[in-house]
């Protein structure tokens, strides 16, 4: 249910309708260029460049504050302060238009923090709630309520910005506004489903002072635990490089869409939702994948997907064209997420200490989020293209892959056996 709850944030505030959005209110007829903090900024190149800076901060506290969280057993309790955080951001971005600049970046920025710090811990009851055995399918699950939840929150969305008329509506910047402020209402409000049944403090661990000093030392033995299991190093490195492409084409794309192919809102929302409702097909052929080939085989095939769609979204010139590659992104999209969130977890050794554990995951994630999506903006602001940019994101999947060769021909019976 908290995929349920949050994937709206996924969904609307970074892909469909807030980057839109923002490029509209920060563009002139004839300028894309915002000045913000004394220098000026090509205004997808700001949102990006916010975007990387939003996620280092998460990726520098997150594991800390999971350490914390281990020694405390508060792990819940972080959850729901991030959960908060990330829905009241939300809900501030109904103040944000051509004159608020400052509330646009700012309340996008702390969202992205909210869902960002409270995923890790989240994702971290993965082993707490599920046998090794369940965990491929429960992790498609979640991801796969998240895509129907979000998609149905879009599309009413979508039809008050497409027919404000219906709802009484006459300022052109209010629907997409009120949208924001619908995010964050149910983002916290199906929440409270997840935060009423999930365990509050499952190994009963006693909260004692000094969290700070607690914290420190619980992260630093997990980091000697994680150094001494070859597997999860080797897995994490991988999925540090693909997952820079994945999550940096799931925050870009319809920017891409927009300003390399001129695509109008309306085809541009068609996009996301094939994207969306693949994504649910795609996330269970990825687990009944996995549950034939074996964890690593299924993701080695996803990546090869994903280095076709990039090498694609190069020479794509058409609308048609990006429809195509969008109903292949969705098909490997849902599925490469759940399929990697079950397979560290089940990786993972014996331990108390998931959300420690977790966090070293969720840093690989962020910051290699940081770092693609500042790359990307890097090289459209270099070349004066974002299909330049497209170029790294091939790289960073073809470094993935040799790292998950690492471990299929050099562990080949753990990599296989993982099911």
């Amino acid at each position: 249910m908290y995929d349920w709850a949050n994937s709206v944030y996924s969904l609307t505030i970074t892909t469909a309708v807030f980057p839109i959005y923002f490029s509209e209110v920060t563009s002139t007829t004839d300028s894309d260029i915002v000045r913000f903090l004394g220098r000026d900024f090509t205004n997808t190149v700001l949102y990006t460049y916010a975007l990387s800076g939003a996620f280092l901060l998460i990726a520098l506290l997150s594991p800390l504050l999971s350490a914390i969280a281990d020694s405390s057993g508060s792990k819940k309790g972080f959850m729901k302060f991030f959960c908060w955080l990330g829905g009241i951001a939300c809900c501030s971005l109904f103040f944000f238009d051509a004159n608020t600049l400052g509330i646009g970046v700012a309340g996008f920025m702390l969202a992205s923090i909210g869902y960002s710090g409270s995923i890790v811990f989240y994702n971290s009851y993965l082993p707490e709630i599920a046998e090794p055995e369940d965990q491929d399918r429960v992790s498609a699950r979640g991801f796969a309520m998240g895509y129907i939840g979000s998609s149905l929150l879009l599309i009413f969305n979508l039809i008050m910005i497409m027919k404000p008329e219906w709802f009484g509506i006459s300022n052109p910047t209010l629907p997409a506004r009120i949208s924001f402020l619908l995010v964050g209402v149910w983002w916290v409000g199906f929440a409270a489903y997840t935060f009423k049944y999930l365990p509050s403090n499952v190994y009963n661990k006693q909260r004692q002072g000094d969290y700070l000093t607690r914290g420190y030392k619980e992260l630093r033995m997990v980091w000697k635990q994680l150094r001494g299991h070859s597997y999860l190093t080797r897995f994490l490195l991988s999925f540090f490089f693909y997952n820079m492409g994945v999550q940096t084409v799931m925050y870009v794309a319809t920017l891409f869409g927009e300003k390399e192919l001129h695509m109008e809102t309306g085809q541009l929302i068609v996009t996301v939702l094939i994207i969306q409702f693949v994504a649910i097909a795609g996330a269970y052929l990825f687990s009944w994948a996995s549950s034939k080939l074996g964890n690593i085989q299924a993701l080695a095939i996803a990546i090869v997907i994903w280095i076709g769609i990039c090498v694609g979204a190069y020479y794509t010139r058409d609308v048609n064209s990006f429809y195509v590659l969008a109903f292949i992104v969705g098909m490997v999209m849902g599925g490469i997420q759940s399929l990697s969130r079950s397979t560290y977890s089940k990786l993972l050794p014996p331990s108390e200490d998931h959300a420690s554990y977790f966090s070293f995951y969720d840093v690989c994630d962020k910051v290699g989020l940081v770092l693609g999506s500042a790359s990307y903006g890097l090289i459209e602001e270099l070349t004066g293209s974002m299909r330049n940019s497209i170029i790294s994101l091939i790289a960073f999947f073809i470094m993935g892959m040799i790292f998950l060769f690492f471990i299929l021909f050099n562990n080949r019976k753990p990599a296989g056996t993982l099911s």
